[in-house]
């Protein structure tokens, strides 16, 4: 009798230029993309841009204080107008021609226009609009200006999210971190979603939580995932160590989802976390994490990171046969985040072999064969 097999998903999904081409159209440009935080625009002027799929996008400020999202293309020949982050006084100037628009995407100048435009009409070469929102202190955008709000892409899920109020949580910026993976995007989100790995790879790192307890499953394109305290770290919740809670003993735990595509939150009793997942290529992609503490200062900060995650460094079971003496050796120091990088890219590497293949899944598997077929079924409803 054979066994159940846990891809839905070919080998070429992994690898291919192909599929890569064809998520970047059908998903990540047809989807709210995470753009940052909602304190990264503050005033006039200032503007951030992301890549969303196929169109890089930008949110800008205008003078009336509302927040406004362009594609970032030159209505004259279609150069990229800002980089990633800045501000401007007055007005957004193409580098190349010098066409120029005002901060509300209006083309305002064009130079020697009566001699080389006879006739232009500006009014009809605004920059073109996308969708821009704010959900749970993060900013995001749309390629489509009709987008609608994005409480109807997250609002089904968002019971499942946990307790903090997210926005007012200061960011802790010495906790941003980015890495590039030499991985599929979706290996590095299967392995996030993945509950049978957390007492196997993560055994030294994460067992401050009991995963035989967790709670999981998909609301709609999105996973959902809480875990309660192991006990011994649940009695130490309970006696307010190693800080005061700020949310209800009751809800103290570990809600780790994964919102479609590759948005990942992670949110303990102290402490709410981005984990954004960017494509960059078949088998390499970035994330980036962002940090926000209950406590403001560094030293609350480390105080909680220290009982949270690194108290448990020197339990780490050495079954990757770390390099002890090379510090570079990612399964050194019992850093959870470099173990699934590890682990990411080892599963990368396997998929060149003609002798893979893929094994039973288990129970705690069921979230990885889940997102599978998410998309799967998003990718035929968009084609």
């Amino acid at each position: 009798m054979s066994q159940p097999m846990l891809h839905k998903l070919p080998v070429a999904a992994y690898t291919s230029q192909e599929w890569f081409d064809r998520e970047n159209e059908l998903i990540f440009s047809r989807t709210w993309r995470y753009a940052g935080f909602m304190e990264d625009i503050t005033e006039p002027g200032q503007y951030i841009s992301v890549q969303a799929g196929l169109n890089n996008i930008f949110i800008v400020m205008g003078r009336d204080m509302r927040l406004r999202a362009f594609h970032n293309i030159c209505r004259h020949r279609g150069t990229q107008l800002i980089r990633a982050v800045g501000k401007t006084q007055k007005a957004l100037t193409c580098p190349y021609h010098d066409w120029t628009y005002d901060l509300e995407g209006n083309l305002i100048s064009v130079p020697d226009e009566d001699r080389e435009f006879e006739g232009i009409d500006k009014s009809c070469l605004g920059l073109k609009p996308a969708s821009v929102d704010l959900w749970r202190g993060m900013l995001f955008v749309h390629p489509d200006p009709e987008a609608g709000s994005i409480m109807e892409w997250f609002g089904d899920v968002e019971p499942k999210l946990g307790p903090h109020k997210v926005e007012e949580l200061p960011e802790y910026s010495e906790a941003r971190t980015t890495h590039e993976i030499k991985a599929n995007w979706k290996i590095v989100a299967e392995n996030y979603i993945d509950v049978y790995h957390l007492s196997h790879l993560h055994s030294g790192t994460l067992h401050m939580y009991d995963h035989a307890k967790a709670e999981y499953g998909f609301v709609g394109p999105h996973y959902a995932f809480w875990e309660p305290p192991s006990e011994q770290y649940g009695a130490d919740i309970a006696k307010n160590t190693p800080t005061p809670l700020v949310i209800p003993v009751e809800q103290a735990g570990a809600w780790v989802p994964m919102l479609f595509p590759g948005i990942g939150l992670a949110e303990s009793e102290n402490s709410w976390a981005t984990f954004i997942i960017t494509p960059l290529g078949p088998d390499l992609t970035r994330i980036e994490n962002r940090v926000r503490v209950a406590n403001a200062s560094s030293w609350e900060f480390t105080k909680q990171s220290t009982k949270s995650f690194a108290f448990w460094r020197d339990n780490i079971t050495g079954k990757f046969e770390a390099d002890a003496d090379n510090p570079d050796d990612p399964m050194t120091g019992g850093d959870f985040t470099a173990e699934d990088i590890y682990a990411c890219e080892q599963q990368q590497k396997s998929l060149k072999s003609p002798h893979f293949e893929v094994g039973p899944a288990s129970k705690g598997e069921s979230p990885v064969t889940d997102h599978q077929q998410v998309i799967l079924n998003w990718m035929e409803q968009q084609a």
